[in-house]
């Protein structure tokens, strides 16, 4: 596709649409919204925009359809796949400005929200009148609800309360040549005609701009416990994992972190502290929560006795609020504390939960052959492991010629296994050309052709989700 470039023109349209002190053709703002999470990866968009409201959002997107202009949305940066990058440049779409929290319908169990609410913000508005927002990811404190939408992230507590995808009634959407539309309906039952809303909710940008969004809550569980199970063997811990839910046990968090996991984190953060005897060689994070603490004691006793039989060493219990803050900081710097000690790539792989001993085998038995380290941990109460591929000291030829080959394989195996590309991450920029793993010819060309029906010139996030062959 070919795209115009902006010109002088276009910054004069765009600063009468929104007031010149919005957009920002500088250098310095251009690299800043040029950049996510995702490697060491910079593409700046040609202009930065920040609209106020889903009008001037709207106004955008009908100037660039016009004009062929391609459109990124923008949200907190937090992404791990590329999804929030300007690849062919064109507007980089902030949401910033757009951060409010309009309602909270407590009779209802609902709030409505702008993209760019911060997504712990939420959680820690809706707490104070008695209720709960569970999706949760590891940037929660900084990610925008926005971003969260765009790419069903889950977190810790997904395992029993679901996705971001799950807690979706509505969406204000404007299209790409800015019409506005309501994708659904403010109730918790609809059956009338096509579900738009969990059409735009994972597509990453591509479809529609997202402007606000009516989530469901629930009410605020009143207690929770949490503990640590360390064991001998990583793979017996994965295999703990699936035997807990045929206990009869639906833990709130069931998270795994493999030793050099926690090893690293321990040094990277210098309040943590955590005992790790030497043989132990991966770690179980274990909440479960409710409203009666006999019944979560039960629960915990029940864990006790299915993880004692897959070798686990002395189990830890959180005393009080200061400790569990301590054990899940333990468990949300990991990708951090790995970003710190090397460059590497994230894959977002997911299988079904009781497959996980064999994904985390396949996983360390390709690295062997490719050379390469890698540092696992994740969501493995729902089968969502993230395998960090540490650089370390593998020559440019393997990084770059090599490795893609090897995370082929990685997703080949979860293919194989009855899972899938991503778990939560999104495909993006960096998973694209691996699509063709996970789908035949129809699906891609059935998933292409809802984006062409609904973004005929292509302008919205151009070079993400399809394979290079498909833009």
């Amino acid at each position: 596709m070919k795209y115009k470039s902006i010109t002088l023109e276009d910054i004069q349209a765009f600063e009468h649409m929104l007031e010149p002190n919005r957009v920002f053709a500088d250098d310095e703002t251009r690299k800043a919204y040029g950049h996510d999470e995702t490697e060491d990866l910079v593409h700046p968009p040609e202009v930065v925009l920040k609209p106020l409201n889903v009008s001037e959002v709207s106004a955008i997107l009908k100037y660039c359809n016009e004009h062929i202009i391609p459109v990124t949305a923008i949200g907190g940066r937090t992404g791990l796949s590329g999804g929030a990058l300007s690849v062919y440049g064109g507007v980089g779409l902030s949401m910033e400005k757009m951060n409010r929290i309009v309602e909270i319908d407590e009779l209802n169990l609902q709030v409505v929200v702008e993209p760019a609410v911060i997504t712990q913000v939420l959680q820690e508005t809706v707490a104070a009148k008695g209720l709960y927002y569970p999706p949760d990811p590891s940037s929660r404190g900084s990610c925008f609800i926005g971003g969260n939408l765009a790419e069903n992230a889950g977190g810790p507590r997904a395992v029993k309360y679901g996705v971001t995808k799950d807690f979706v009634l509505n969406l204000e959407v404007v299209l790409a040549n800015g019409d506005i539309i309501y994708t659904g309906a403010n109730t918790l039952k609809n059956s009338t005609g096509y579900n738009l809303t969990q059409l735009m909710v994972g597509s990453e940008g591509t479809l529609g701009i997202i402007t606000k969004a009516v989530l469901k809550l629930v009410p605020l569980p009143k207690n929770n416990l949490l503990m640590l199970v360390p064991f001998y063997d990583a793979a017996k811990a994965c295999e703990a994992v699936s035997a807990i839910f045929r206990a009869g046990i639906t833990p709130s968090a069931l998270e795994f972190m493999e030793r050099d996991a926690i090893d690293w984190v321990l040094r990277f953060v210098d309040d943590v502290h955590v005992p790790v005897e030497e043989e132990i060689q991966a770690h179980l994070l274990i909440e479960v929560d409710g409203n009666h603490m006999d019944s979560l004691m039960s629960d915990c006793e029940v864990i006790s006795s299915v993880v004692q039989t897959f070798g686990c060493g002395e189990i830890l219990f959180a005393d009080d609020e200061a400790q569990k803050n301590q054990l899940w900081k333990l468990r949300r710097k990991v990708a951090e504390a790995v970003k710190s000690n090397s460059v590497y790539k994230e894959e977002d792989t997911v299988v079904p939960r009781y497959q996980l001993p064999v994904l985390l085998s396949g996983v360390k038995e390709i690295g062997k052959r490719y050379g390469f380290k890698s540092v696992c941990y994740g969501h493995a109460g729902d089968g969502n492991l993230h395998v960090n591929i540490i650089r370390g000291e593998l020559t440019d030829k393997q990084w770059n010629e090599d490795l893609p080959h090897a995370i082929g394989e990685i997703f080949g195996l979860c293919v194989k296994l009855g899972g899938t590309l991503s778990g939560e991450h999104g495909i993006g920029l960096v998973q694209r050309d691996y699509m063709e793993i996970a789908f035949q010819g129809a699906e891609l060309k059935t998933m292409k052709a809802i984006k062409m029906t609904l973004d005929s010139h292509q302008i919205l996030n151009p070079g993400k989700l399809f394979p290079k062959q498909m833009d």
